[in-house]
């Protein structure tokens, strides 16, 4: 029996339940990161809302893409992850604010992926796939049972990526 385990906003959730998948609904601006260890079929996935924590003020959030990814990885070492084993997948970033004449403060989408990418590529992770930017919503899934990630968009089939 399938169960689906809802990633809110600023969340991070694991599993290693082979029935379980993880869903990151409607991603907008927010990256979606997924990783998975296929040895231990652990899974993990950050729901990131915002690229950057200023300056360290707060404790490490996985409100932010930053401190999100770093907090999902620790998490998943911690569990037994092995970090030359994970398969990483990144979804969203989408840039719904934009409109002739709006600052690219607005353009958060674009921001959240390149955070994710400095932030992956400096822990030494490389991403398998990434489906971002554009101007559609996406919901993505984790399927714990064997890796796969899909992505749906607005009105569109799901579909692995």
């Amino acid at each position: 029996m399938v169960n689906h385990i809802t990633v809110g906003l600023g969340e991070i959730k694991f599993s290693r339940d082979p029935n379980d998948v993880l869903v990151a609904f409607g991603l907008g601006s927010c990256v979606g990161v997924g990783m998975f260890d296929p040895t231990l079929h652990l899974g993990g996935m950050l729901h990131g809302v915002l690229p950057v924590q200023s300056n360290g003020a707060e404790p490490p959030t996985p409100k932010y893409v930053t401190s999100g990814i770093q907090l999902l990885l620790e998490e998943l070492l911690k569990s037994g992850a092995v970090k030359s084993r994970l398969i990483v997948r990144m979804a969203g970033g989408a840039n719904m604010l934009l409109a002739p004449g709006l600052s690219n403060t607005f353009d958060i989408g674009t921001r959240n992926i390149a955070a994710a990418r400095e932030t992956l590529s400096k822990l030494g992770l490389k991403i398998v796939s990434e489906e971002v930017g554009g101007q559609t919503g996406r919901t993505v899934r984790l399927y714990v049972v064997n890796g796969r990630m899909t992505i749906r968009m607005m009105g569109n089939q799901e579909r692995e990526f």
